[in-house]
């Protein structure tokens, strides 16, 4: 198992104020971190790759849609630049040296049509996906779809739904990732959710219900950790917290009040908790 931290706790863009905290987290015990890809170019990226490589960091990407590069859109200029858009993913992660670009870059996040997706909708952002994976592949990239709550999107909101995409994306570098946050609010159980998504499943996002440190709330953790184990699931878990240090993203994300002590407690205490419960399965 892999361990990583995902970044947009503490910003939606790396940069130099943010190296010594990559070498906090390396002491801490994280294998790597995930790091947001929402703007710039691949040659933006080269000084990040050159600061993991000097702190022994290996890492994910996590990226999104917008309304402007929605795959959904029924407007082929629109979904023209969503493929340019996520095929310029794929070059950052190439300078990252990533192994897997995740999120829910199916769909515009926070844009709804007032129903759920229509089959000219989902084979709109399969065709869209299917560029990108191709692109990937050059880079041996592996994408991890990322299903979202109700709340959020409305294009892709279960592991059932997000496995259907993969098959239909049908492509080898496009896989999927389960999040325990969204399926606390989407499946009837953590459970059946990893089983649906065990066959395509590429990456794993460890969220605490309230998006605060894992371990602290409601979410069935003996069941996620247990069919985790049981599918043989052997690859990333990336914590995934949220707080209000970016008003953009805390806007987003619903965050109105603090859901932890601090930043330093969610990855110190998430690492152990999952290190605690992997070992126990």
């Amino acid at each position: 198992m892999k361990y990583g931290m995902n970044l947009l706790l503490w910003s939606g863009s790396v940069g130099p104020d943010h190296y010594q905290l990559l070498a906090d987290l390396k002491a801490a015990g994280f294998d790597g971190v995930e790091v947001p890809v929402f703007g710039g170019t691949p040659a933006d990226y080269r000084p990040l790759a050159a600061e993991l490589k000097k702190n022994g960091l290996k890492c994910t990407t996590v990226t999104i849609l917008t309304a402007e590069t929605n795959a959904v859109s029924p407007d082929p200029a629109v979904r023209k630049k969503a493929v340019e858009w996520l095929k310029t993913v794929v070059d950052v992660n190439h300078v990252l040296g990533a192994e897997t670009v995740v999120g829910p870059y199916h769909s515009a996040i926070g844009v709804f049509s007032g129903t759920g997706p229509t089959a000219d909708e989902v084979n709109r952002s399969a065709d869209v996906l299917r560029e990108m994976a191709e692109h990937a592949k050059g880079a041996n990239l592996m994408l991890g779809i990322e299903y979202l709550n109700r709340f959020e999107c409305y294009a892709l909101t279960t592991a059932r739904q997000a496995a259907e995409l993969v098959k239909k994306v049908n492509h080898p570098n496009f896989r999927m990732m389960f999040d325990s946050f969204h399926a606390h609010i989407e499946e009837k159980s953590q459970a059946d959710g990893i089983r649906v998504a065990a066959p395509h499943l590429a990456h794993v996002h460890v969220s605490e219900n309230d998006r605060g440190t894992p371990g602290t709330g409601q979410v069935r953790w003996d069941e996620f950790f247990g069919t985790l184990a049981e599918v043989g699931y052997d690859g990333w878990l990336v914590i995934e917290s949220f707080g209000r240090a970016l008003p953009d993203l805390a806007a987003a994300t619903r965050v109105w009040r603090d859901l932890f002590p601090s930043p330093q407690d969610v990855y110190t205490r998430g690492l152990a908790f999952m290190k605690q419960k992997t070992a126990a399965k």
